[in-house]
């Protein structure tokens, strides 16, 4: 299988690609820092499989849903592993509804990449064992589609990523700490998330902030 590797630190790249020379079944033809040498790549070296981390600085496309929207629409039937360090479950849920193969975890064992690249071989999802435990805690409330906030929602969600608190950002808008809070909450119902160490995690995932 023809594989192009895509992460932001050079480490994790060689990592990969020795981790990757151990299945024997594979060749890595290209590596990517981001999401636009990604794309770039991807338009003119023929591959077989892509592995790439989730969230990547980058232009258009530092959003990693809609970096992994705009893959799937131009390469439909491209199988995809995506890298990632959150356990987020809506993140988690939403990728694999992009049509993701497998989810591997950065935190994961040495021989998870190995056993996610086998499986998509033989055309089988795969995900990390911790993160499926998530997805497991997590029950089967949560939708399969995209979260959808509203703009205000998104709003105080990034603000609150950022580092402002939820006093700050009721003053900002001029609003109380009670209706700020309670859109927060709100995002968080949406969004199947009940810690604020998973909504952060999210909102960097999201390309909310950098």
């Amino acid at each position: 299988m023809r594989v192009i590797i895509a992460d932001d630190h050079a480490v994790v790249r060689i990592g990969l690609r020795m981790l990757i020379d151990l299945c024997r079944t594979c060749v890595v033809v290209g590596e990517c820092d981001g999401p636009d040498s990604l794309l770039e790549q991807l338009s003119i070296t023929p591959c077989d499989l892509l592995i790439t981390d989730f969230s990547m600085p980058g232009n258009q496309q530092a959003d990693g849903l809609k970096m992994l929207s705009k893959i799937r629409r131009r390469y439909p039937s491209m199988p995809i592993i995506l890298l990632t360090m959150f356990a987020n479950v809506a993140t988690l849920r939403t990728a694999f509804a992009q049509g993701v193969m497998a989810i591997v975890a950065k935190g994961a064992s040495a021989t998870e990449l190995p056993s996610a690249i086998s499986s998509v071989r033989e055309g089988r999802r795969f995900i990390s064992e911790s993160l499926r435990d998530a997805l497991t805690q997590a029950g089967p409330r949560h939708s399969t589609a995209q979260p959808s906030l509203s703009a205000k929602e998104h709003e105080v969600v990034r603000m609150l990523a950022s580092g402002m608190t939820v006093s700050e950002i009721a003053g900002y808008f001029q609003r109380s700490v009670s209706t700020i809070s309670k859109q927060k909450n709100m995002a968080m119902q949406r969004l199947g998330i009940s810690s604020d160490v998973d909504l952060f995690a999210y909102a960097r995932e999201s390309g909310m902030v950098q």
